[in-house]
């Protein structure tokens, strides 16, 4: 007989081995179990054994954990992968846990947060004209990415460091009454340094925001022009241009800048070097800058409106409007359409693809002072001599709002939270919700002391640029500014090796100006005259029969050798109308919908950095 140790050896390797009852009857050396071990390495214990002080091997069952997977597994991956109870069910020992989720589920989402979203019309398509199946499916797959994108979106929102925030008055208070004053000692020291005034002497000033809010450019119609970056006032560059200065415009970023100057236009670098005087743009009263097109757009006092694209040196598109001087003009963010306001009281929408307007309005019976439109794209307010403030819806081209104020408004802009700030002589007046509500207050006013010549909210800044008569002074608006910012968009913070990869990004990924339409969402759609166009003239020239040939033998000509001459001449044809067929069918393929007609580009200053062209 074996010992008592042995016997407990071998019976703890047929424990640990998984075997059946049977198995430990029958096996009973160390190399039968060391056999069976091998066997069944692959199998999962569902028992441990212990060895007591007596001698005796206690068998213990291991408990099941639920693995990540969905299987129950008792092995050590299994317990790490586990996943705890939910509410409500039973644990190993049986028990039932007592406390219950309040909230069960995610967290709802208010609905106007996802409606701030959603992007494009891709919800609630009309699938009846759609005929295949396949086609059915995947528009249903593409509504549901796309409200599952808007709802990620929105849920998101949570993980923004900064919130935006207006003055809360208390009962029977307004925040009208509140000063610049107060604002100012109230708030914490660094925004205390956004609120200043300069007392300049070549005014009226003409201002200017760079696009992430960092750098500002002034311009004063006796000819200074500063650049510096108001948040630490650290100036970039002052110098006089020794002529009148009617505008001033930041391009695509802070290393160059237009100033439109008594006779032509220039362009100067962050150091205040000439870089370019384009003579071809005269007498310039107003500019604007597309930054996704590098477009400059320019009005004159004769009524001309002309496009530059600056990444090139080349005059896009000159258009005489034939409504006199154009001294009115904003841009639309949303659709890159120019707006321009005429002394009949009329709106005009011009883009670089038409010789005419692609919409005219009627807004006031007196003449336009003043057009801005929001960042949104959907409303735009104007002004008129009579005293009157119009809101305007541009997708219906109906009026809002209508009011009258103490004067006419010389000024309007929209910030990037919708408040929009209007100038009466000397007084600023920012008005809040007032393109979805009927304001009978402004959300606050400000006296400048002087004539105001110019508006601008900074962008990511409660701050409000004005520019007078005798400088400009910065005022502090809350919730005028949006307070999160897209670094891969506007970074207020970039180093100079970001700002080169951007302004390579942004060449790359320049829109042409060909795609500037009233309405964005017509480029995704077909052009229905062109495809018929082609489709008719491919059936033209593809389904033609060739001619027939009469081939008139000569006299001695035996019949054998008649067929086969005209045999071959027949081929010959076939041969030369396939070949004309062909070569139809390839151009139409490559045809592309030609744009308008383009004016021929006079011989300019610039055409001296063109390439030259290689001699052979």
């Amino acid at each position: 007989m074996s010992s008592p140790k042995a016997d407990a050896t071998i019976e703890t390797y047929v424990v640990r081995s998984n075997a059946t009852e049977h198995s430990k009857k029958k096996f009973k050396s160390r190399k039968d179990v060391e056999h069976l071990l091998k066997k069944c390495k692959n199998k999962k214990p569902t028992h441990s054994s212990t060895k007591t002080a007596n001698g005796h091997v206690v068998k213990r069952k291991l408990p099941k954990f639920q693995s990540s997977h969905g299987k129950f597994s008792n092995s050590g991956a299994g317990q790490k992968f586990s996943r705890p109870n939910k509410m409500g069910e039973k644990d190993v020992r049986g028990e039932t846990a007592e406390e219950e989720d309040p909230f069960p589920g995610n967290a709802p989402i208010p609905h106007s947060r996802i409606l701030k979203h959603k992007r494009g019309k891709a919800e609630g398509l009309n699938k009846k004209g759609v005929a295949f199946l396949g086609n059915k499916i995947q528009l249903l797959k593409k509504e549901k990415l796309v409200k599952y994108s808007a709802t990620l979106a929105a849920r998101s929102e949570i993980l923004l460091p900064e919130e935006t925030g207006f003055l809360q008055p208390a009962k029977g208070d307004s925040t009208t009454e509140i000063t610049q004053v107060q604002i100012k000692s109230s708030v914490d020291i660094t925004s205390a340094t956004k609120q200043f005034d300069l007392s300049l002497q070549f005014g009226p000033y003409a201002i200017n925001y760079l696009r992430n809010g960092r750098k500002m450019l002034i311009g004063g119609r006796m000819g200074h022009v500063a650049a510096f970056d108001w948040v630490t006032k650290q100036l970039t560059c002052e110098m006089n241009v020794m002529e009148s200065v009617h505008d001033v415009t930041w391009l695509h970023n802070e290393t160059l800048f237009a100033v439109a100057q008594k006779q032509w236009t220039y362009i100067y670098d962050n150091q205040g070097i000439e870089v370019h005087c384009i003579k071809k743009l005269n007498d310039v009263l107003r500019m604007e800058f597309l930054p996704y097109h590098f477009l400059l757009a320019t009005t004159n006092d004769r009524g001309t409106l002309s496009w530059l694209d600056v990444s090139m040196g080349k005059m896009v598109r000159r258009n005489h409007t034939h409504f006199g001087r154009l001294d009115v003009m904003c841009q639309n963010p949303r659709n890159a359409v120019l707006c321009c306001g005429h002394s009949k009281g009329t709106v005009s929408m011009w883009t670089p693809n038409f010789e005419s307007p692609v919409v005219k309005m009627l807004c006031h019976p007196q003449p336009i002072r003043a057009v801005a439109v929001d960042p949104s794209g959907i409303y735009m307010a104007t002004s008129s001599t009579d005293s009157s403030l119009k809101i305007w819806d541009l997708r219906t081209y109906n009026c809002l709002q209508s009011y009258k104020l103490g004067c006419g408004a010389s000024n309007v802009t929209f910030s990037q939270r919708g408040l929009l700030a209007v100038s009466l002589g000397n007084i600023v007046e920012v008005y809040k919700d007032i393109c979805t509500e009927t304001v009978r207050k402004p959300y606050l006013k400000h006296f400048v002391g002087n004539s105001i010549s110019g508006l601008k909210f900074c962008p990511y800044e409660d701050v409000l640029g004005v520019g007078h008569a005798r400088g400009m002074c910065s005022m502090l608006v809350p919730g005028a500014g949006e307070p999160n910012f897209d670094a891969l968009e506007c970074n207020p913070f970039q180093t100079k090796s970001q700002r080169r990869e951007a302004e390579v990004k942004s060449l790359l990924e320049k829109i042409q100006p060909e795609l500037i339409t009233l309405d964005p969402f017509e480029l995704g759609e077909v052009n229905r005259s062109s495809v018929l166009e082609k489709f008719k003239e491919k059936t033209r020239y593809m389904f033609v029969k060739p001619p027939k040939i009469d081939v008139k033998p000569r006299k001695n000509a035996k019949t054998v050798n008649q067929f086969r001459i005209k045999q071959r001449l027949q081929l010959e044809q076939r041969m030369k109308h396939a070949v004309t067929a062909s070569e139809t069918t390839e151009k139409l393929v490559n045809k592309t919908d030609a744009p308008s007609t383009m004016p021929t580009a006079a011989p300019s200053v610039l055409d001296r950095f063109k390439p030259k062209p290689q001699k052979k």
